[in-house]
């Protein structure tokens, strides 16, 4: 199935909160558990595309010690992620920032993991995102990198989008669909990965939805 893409940025601020209503409690724990894995007793950590920060501050509850700069370029999601971290209390930890992961504003070696669930799918080219990533993370650093796998035809796309999102609005299965369309194979991941020079990263399918890139922290 050809890839198709869709925009980069939900930036209205319906969309914001169709985004932070829909129930992702499930994978975001998920992703948020295994991170913890792979991270450091104390860490700087980079989330990019966060959103409404929702698995940011799922690690903050867990991990006291590590510091979190979660990125987006929506405006309205960052409000949103705002509202939500200080709901949770853990602002101390999480600092929210409107930045273009394709040109992180951060030195070199910067941070010890760097995070991201469900942005590369809304990039037209990884590439100089995953280029910057690898500029910002300290070379022993960690990785955990998460987002939709592209079906190999419309037949399994419509079948994920009835599984996944059956309960959901018309809107919020379209965004689904969209997003499946817009996603990226194993195999172009794989290749990706390889081209920026990204070593000893374990890629893998994680779900019949989803891919994962990872590498723990060495100490």
């Amino acid at each position: 199935m050809q890839r198709v893409l869709e925009p980069e940025v939900m930036d209205t601020w319906e969309e914001a909160v169709e985004y932070d209503s829909m129930d992702f409690s499930a994978v975001n724990t998920a992703f948020a558990e295994h991170t913890i894995t792979l991270g450091p007793t104390t860490a700087q950590v980079l989330d990019a595309g966060t959103g409404t920060a929702r698995i940011p501050i799922l690690i903050a509850q867990q991990r006291p010690d590590w510091q979190i700069i979660a990125i987006d370029l929506s405006e309205n999601m960052l409000k949103i992620g705002q509202q939500n971290v200080e709901r949770s209390g853990v602002q101390t930890q999480v600092k929210l920032e409107r930045v273009d992961a394709k040109q992180l504003p951060y030195i070199e070696a910067q941070f010890d993991l760097i995070i991201s669930n469900s942005i590369i799918h809304h990039l037209s080219n990884p590439i100089p995102f995953l280029r910057e990533l690898k500029r910002v993370l300290k070379p022993q650093g960690g990785i955990f990198l998460r987002d939709l796998l592209r079906p190999g035809d419309e037949v399994i796309r419509d079948h994920l989008v009835e599984q996944y999102a059956g309960d959901c609005n018309d809107h919020q299965r379209q965004l689904f669909r969209d997003s499946l369309q817009a996603a990226f194979t194993l195999e172009e991941i794989h290749q990706m990965i390889a081209e920026v020079g990204l070593e000893n990263v374990k890629i893998y399918q994680s779900s019949d939805r989803h891919w994962t890139a990872e590498r723990a922290y060495q100490s």
